[in-house]
Formats: structure tokens, C-alpha cells, sequence
């Protein structure tokens, strides 16, 4: 079954995220998601909350919808405390947490933080280290690991998760280098249609990155159907109007299953709109199928 998610941007009051959150988990959606930056990437002077404290907060507010952050930037996080924020999130929401990485290259969030940009090949060799580190971490009570760019020893992670064994770890990638930190270390693979391309386009896009993941995985010897595949549909990556019918949210779906997608996750449409969104979840055999 196809699961469905929506990604909420946290530049609106607390108020408002909390009402969402609960209209979310109230239509029937699977999924709900923070982003994780220093600022908003779409307007760099819009409010803005940081994505993990409000991600606790926001667990506590939910009973049932899984939870997670798409994704968690490496630019602003160490692994250990990642992996230590997400084993207390996991906690907090009785193990309804999915943690979402990624290699994170957003201007903003170094330049205001004071973080290095680093090269490309460097980038995707600390992803690696970073990665690795926070599974390792998550699996087991102690952990030393000495990388070029990260490092840990004698780490030591107590409790244990409430999910077993550990909260599935979510890769966000598109590239090469990136799509075989997925194949041999995640969970589950997240990806997205494209950048400023049309909606077949993305679907091309997507096609050739779904085939390049599947032959990385086989390289690890991981049988690609063994990594679950969820797609992130944010508008300005596939450019479908999903919400304008029942139709057109079933021919999206559809097309993105056909290349292997086990889940969904969309960008959470204006309050003007969202009256759409009730209308194809309550008219949507697809929706029905998947939910829950």
C-alpha cells in the first residue's frame, strides 16, 4: 500500500503548526514532516522555527502519525547529537519517528551559521562518515568510529529506542556519490522529481535516478526492493496540480508507484486551499488503500 505524508514549513505561529499537525493526522495522512534549516529557503527573512524542538513539541500534540524531519542538514548537526536528538524524539512519540538525513547546501544555513561550504567530493565523503555514525549510534548501546571528518568514541546511547530495532533512517539524495550513501546505509530512500523542470521532465528525472539507486543497491548487495522509496512532491519539484481533482491526485500517485514509490509526501497547500485536500482524501480510492 502506498503511504501519504505532507510536509509542513514551520514559518507560521505555534499555534497554527499544532492545528495542522492535528488536521493532518485527522484526515488520515501517514506522515507528517518538519524541515530542517537555519532559515526558511524559500524567504531567508520570513519567521522561522528550528525543526527538531518543534518536531517534540509537535509529537506531543499527535497519537498516531508518524513523525520526521525531511531532512535533518548536515550542515547544522553533529552526529551524535543527531542520533541523540532522534533516540529522545523516538522516545517522546512512543516510536513513531522516521529521521530524515541529508547532505544539506543551502547558502543560508552555512553562511549564517558560520559553517564552511565544502567542496562537492568532500561533501559526499563526510555524508558517508555522518550517516554511518548516526546508524551505528541508533544500533548499539557503544560506539567508537574514527572517520576523516567525524568522530566518535566510546559513544554510548541509553536508553535503547522504543522502535525496533532503531527509527528507519530516511537518505535524501539525487546524485551519484549521494545514491550510494542510500544504497548500502538506508532505510529508506528519499528523493525528489527535480529541480525547475516540467512535470514529465521530473518523471524522466526520476525514472534514471530509480534505475541508478537499484544498480548502487545491487553493488552493496542489498536487493533494491529491500529499501523502501518515498518521493518528496513539493510543487517547485513536480510541478502537478495533485489537489485540483480526485483524477489528477490518482494519475500523480499512480505514476510515481509505477516506478516503485512506497510512499508520498507533499508540500502542505495554503489555508485557501486545503479544502481541496479534504476533497480528494475523502474521495480517493487510493487514499482509502493506503491510509493507515
Amino acid at each position: 500500500m502506498t503511504a501519504f505524508g505532507l510536509l509542513t514549513l514551520q514559518n507560521r505561529p505555534w499555534e497554527d503548526l499544532v492545528a495542522e499537525w492535528r488536521w493532518i493526522e485527522d484526515l488520515g495522512f501517514d506522515s507528517a514532516w518538519t524541515a530542517d534549516h537555519f532559515v526558511s529557503p524559500l524567504d531567508a527573512t520570513d519567521d522561522w522555527f528550528e525543526g527538531w524542538t518543534l518536531l517534540a513539541a509537535l509529537a506531543t500534540h499527535t497519537s498516531r502519525v508518524r513523525l520526521g524531519t525531511l531532512v535533518s542538514s548536515m550542515t547544522l548537526r553533529n552526529p551524535a547529537v543527531l542520533a541523540r536528538q532522534a533516540l529522545t524524539v523516538d522516545h517522546i512519540s512512543g516510536g513513531r519517528l522516521s529521521l530524515g538525513v541529508g547532505a544539506g547546501q543551502v547558502p543560508d544555513d552555512h553562511r549564517m551559521t558560520g559553517v564552511e561550504r565544502w567542496p562537492g567530493p568532500e561533501r559526499a565523503d563526510r555524508f558517508h562518515e555522518f550517516v554511518a555514525i548516526v546508524r551505528d549510534l541508533l544500533h548499539q548501546r557503544e560506539t567508537t568510529r574514527v572517520g576523516t571528518h567525524y568522530r566518535v568514541e566510546g559513544a554510548l546511547m541509553a536508553p535503547p529506542p522504543v522502535s525496533r530495532p532503531a527509527p528507519p533512517i530516511v537518505v535524501g539524495a539525487l546524485g551519484p556519490r549521494m545514491l550510494r550513501v542510500a544504497a548500502e546505509l538506508a532505510d529508506v530512500w528519499n528523493t525528489i522529481g527535480g529541480r525547475g523542470v516540467s512535470a514529465e521532465e521530473a518523471v524522466h528525472q526520476t525514472r534514471q535516478r530509480v534505475a541508478r539507486f537499484g544498480e548502487a543497491c545491487e553493488a552493496f548487495g542489498r536487493d533494491p526492493s529491500s529499501v523502501r522509496r518515498s518521493l518528496l512532491a513539493f510543487s517547485f519539484y513536480v510541478p502537478d496540480r495533485v489537489w485540483d481533482s480526485v483524477d489528477a491526485f490518482e494519475h500523480f500517485v499512480g505514476t510515481y508507484v509505477e516506478l516503485g514509490f512506497d510512499e508520498i509526501v507533499f508540500d502542505l497547500p495554503e489555508p485557501g486551499d486545503r479544502h481541496l485536500v479534504e476533497r480528494v482524501v475523502t474521495g480517493s480510492a487510493l487514499f482509502a488503500e493506503g491510509h493507515g
